[in-house]
């Protein structure tokens, strides 16, 4: 109930042009297709929340995090274009744990991680992982270092491989916790 009455106040507002200019619309739920709304998005306005914004309808195509703040310009989110065509809220939750691995179905050698990684590399000594667990939280993987190139969400839950996940490849370079930003 109480996560209801949170998911009243989010709020995210497109913009035709750079700068916060030009036709606008204002979302606070999900939307699996923005495309009646405005013809291209050139910069975002996250009021609250966290969002995850896709470049195709029905929650498709390249996707890209958003924490609260202001964007003048989709290359600021790492956008590749100006077209955004749906949404999602992404649930905040207190605490996050993911269990990383080096092979598919959970096999070999297996990480824990509690907080951000800047650079699995560095830190694990490995730039692919093949099959991953997600305990508690969301979060996002980036296929570089440093939070950095495709990004994809991940929910609770299992991926056994990395195509479940929406990945071509098992490149992973980063993870960020979803955490909402005061």
């Amino acid at each position: 109930m109480l996560n209801n009455l949170l998911d009243i106040h989010l709020q995210i507002i497109f913009f035709e042009d750079r700068g916060f200019q030009g036709r606008c619309y204002e979302c606070s739920s999900d939307n699996a297709n923005l495309q009646p709304y405005f013809s291209r998005c050139n910069s975002i306005r996250v009021d609250s929340g966290c969002w995850m914004i896709y470049e195709r309808p029905n929650y498709s195509g390249h996707q890209y995090y958003l924490r609260r703040g202001e964007y003048p310009d989709y290359q600021e989110w790492m956008g590749f274009n100006d077209s955004i065509r749906s949404c999602q809220i992404i649930p905040y939750t207190g605490s996050h744990r993911i269990r990383l691995y080096e092979r598919e179905d959970y096999k070999g050698q297996m990480m824990e991680l509690t907080d951000d990684c800047s650079c699995v590399q560095d830190r694990f000594h490995l730039n692919e992982i093949y099959s991953l667990n997600v305990l508690e939280g969301c979060w996002v993987l980036y296929e570089m270092p440093n939070y950095r190139g495709r990004q994809f969400l991940l929910r609770p839950g299992e991926y056994r491989r990395y195509l479940d996940w929406g990945a071509m490849n098992a490149k992973v370079g980063s993870l960020r916790r979803v955490i909402d930003v005061c």
